[in-house]
């Protein structure tokens, strides 16, 4: 593995230990250790026991072997507990670790609202960040401790195993040369040899000839893999945007050509899918052979020794029992070259998603954005630009008071929207002052957001409900009051069959307005799904119940019901000399409050 992606796997690992119940989890590792150390002291019975039964079956000897037999059903009943046990005890970590880096992924994913940057800035954007919490987590917390049942319950090998390995190796060496204290002799071009404990010497050259085989065969799988992981999550967006689109899909006739944006992405698939199988058959034409000698060889490279008269039966099956779980040891890399690749891709994937995460919060607001002494909306020389950076909206100065409604009107695609994102701090092109009132403030979008959870739920978000008769009645107030309102007012999420139209949903977020009685109050094109008669009864509602609240209202026509306001129109004007910068005028309308 390179520095750097070593130097991610200790930070992952770092973050697992801190976190709650950290260092629980490490006492379970030591634990885990504790067991993996008595399997290699069962492994060390385990050889004595080949010599055992084996001599004894060479004596014909029938009491012994019997006896034996009886040894190797403790011996086979210990190792199982063992085993149990510890795969017990990996889970445990995985579970702690796991539940770790996927709170810290979520806050930081959170946090300074990441979630929506690095979906829309063309510099910070990453792809299928959902894919990295759910699946990525779980990867590394099983790459590294093991106890994943993906592999039959053992986990397949993980980096836990690495330090038993290496326990094991020095203790399998040590037993490998006081068991092999004999030359072995052979003349090669007149020349005669004689090598001292060769079977101790001949693991490690047959393990790293197997090494260097399998890394130079295997060695592109981890970005195969990578590439696969990647394009797995584009055709998995592609289904659910496929489902929550099923209406406009369904009334435009789109079934063909959803079919043919699926397919190309399952084509990719396919792709690197085949590739990834060429790859693993070129791997696997080395490596299966070696996985299906490897329990031989050693009884062929020990049978020198046992023509020699230096062993008997029994000391030959010994030895090729040391020399096996010494090769087995020292064939770790091997075995685990493909989890290895895994777990080094998951932890470039899930450390570069924090990176990123954690550079948002880093990057300085274009915007100087501060609190506003007296409550209003200060806005002085705001320029809102697109991702090109080609201007939008060049806004030199606007102050709304506490209690005051705006409309701000202008052409579509002028960029009304990017402005109201501009003023909640979410829209990184653009540069200017704001001042924003201290209290509570709204930011509603034109498509209302319903969260998973029941009726109520959506109506607070992102509080809580707590008063069921308070929600029944705003739900009353906005025209939302038949039976099947009703019966989703408290489920734990809205049925399947649950629909609410544009109208409805938008119906439902002036009632949420009600529910959080802000200070001041966004909205963007909120009420565009609504008839003029219905719009203005909810623009009344509000005004009525929120006499104080401060409204910037962005719509294509004028909201009435809201009383007194004033107009903000922005228009583009060919003529400019500034990239056709729109310009702006503000017009008294109603009560002809002056600006």
């Amino acid at each position: 593995m390179k520095n750097e992606t070593l130097r991610r796997i200790w930070m992952l690992t770092k973050l697992c230990i801190r976190a709650p119940g950290g260092k629980l989890a490490i006492l379970y590792c030591f634990i885990i250790l504790a067991l993996n150390l008595f399997e290699i002291q069962l492994a060390i019975k385990f050889i004595s026991w080949n010599k055992d039964f084996y001599g004894a079956l060479e004596k014909f000897d029938g009491n012994s072997a019997l006896r034996q037999i009886g040894v190797f059903g403790i011996i086979t009943a210990l190792s199982a507990g063992q085993f149990l046990i510890a795969t017990y005890m990996r889970q445990l970590v995985q579970i702690r670790w796991r539940t770790a880096l996927t709170d810290i992924s979520l806050e930081k994913w959170f946090k300074h609202k990441a979630f929506w940057h690095l979906n829309t800035d063309e510099g910070s954007k990453l792809d299928n960040p959902d894919q990295r919490i759910s699946e990525d987590c779980r990867l590394f917390a099983e790459r590294m401790v093991g106890g994943g049942s993906s592999k039959g319950g053992s986990g397949g090998y993980c980096v836990l195993d690495l330090f038993t390995g290496i326990i094991g190796l020095t203790t399998y060496i040590a037993l490998l040369w006081k068991l092999s204290d004999f030359p072995l002799s052979f003349t090669l071009f007149d020349t005669r040899i004689v090598i001292n404990h060769y079977l101790v010497w001949a693991a490690p050259v047959y393990v790293l000839i197997s090494s260097l085989l399998t890394h130079w065969m295997g060695k592109p799988l981890m970005r195969l893999n990578i590439i696969q992981q990647h394009r797995e999550a584009d055709m998995r967006f592609a289904l659910a945007r496929t489902r929550e689109s099923k209406e406009a899909i369904a009334l435009e006739n789109g079934e063909t050509a959803e079919k043919d944006i699926i397919g190309r992405r399952y084509r990719l698939i396919l792709e690197n899918w085949r590739q990834r199988i060429n790859r693993e058959f070129i791997l696997g034409i080395f490596t299966r052979p070696y996985y299906t000698t490897v329990l031989r060889i050693p009884i062929f490279l020990a049978f020198p020794a046992y023509l020699m008269g230096h062993v008997a039966l029994g000391g030959l099956m010994q030895l090729g029992s040391a020399f096996t779980r010494l090769v087995t040891t020292l064939s770790w890399f091997i075995f685990s070259y493909k989890d290895m690749a895994e777990l080094a891709a998951t932890t470039n994937r899930l450390a570069g998603f924090m990176e990123k995460a954690d550079a948002v919060g880093n990057t300085p607001s274009p915007v100087t954005r501060s609190t506003s002494p007296d409550n209003s909306l200060h806005i002085r020389d705001l320029v809102v630009n697109n991702p090109l950076e080609q201007r939008l909206i060049h806004l030199p100065e606007l102050t709304v008071r506490p209690g005051e409604a705006v409309w701000i009107d202008g052409p579509s695609g002028i960029g009304k929207s990017t402005f109201l994102k501009a003023l909640a701090g979410i829209w990184p092109h653009c540069s200017g002052q704001v001042a924003l009132p201290a209290g509570k403030t709204l930011f509603l979008p034109q498509k209302a957001y319903l969260p998973l959870g029941s009726l109520a739920e959506c109506l607070t978000y992102p509080e809580k409900p707590d008063d069921m008769e308070h929600v029944r009645a705003l739900l009353y107030h906005v025209g939302l009051t038949c039976p099947r309102h009703e019966k989703q007012l408290d489920k734990g999420e809205l049925s399947s069959d649950y629909r609410l139209s544009g109208g409805e949903q938008q119906r439902l977020m002036v009632a949420r307005i009600l529910a959080a009685r802000p200070d001041w109050v966004f909205l963007d094109e909120a009420t565009s799904s609504l008839d003029a008669a219905a719009e203005k009864q909810l623009y009344q509602l509000l005004r009525t119940s929120l006499p104080h609240t401060g409204f910037v209202v962005i719509a294509h026509r004028e909201p009435q019901g809201l009383g007194s306001f004033r107009r903000v129109s922005l228009w583009n004007e060919p003529t400019q000399t500034t990239a056709n910068a729109p310009r702006y005028a503000v017009n008294a309308m109603e009560n002809q409050l002056a600006y």
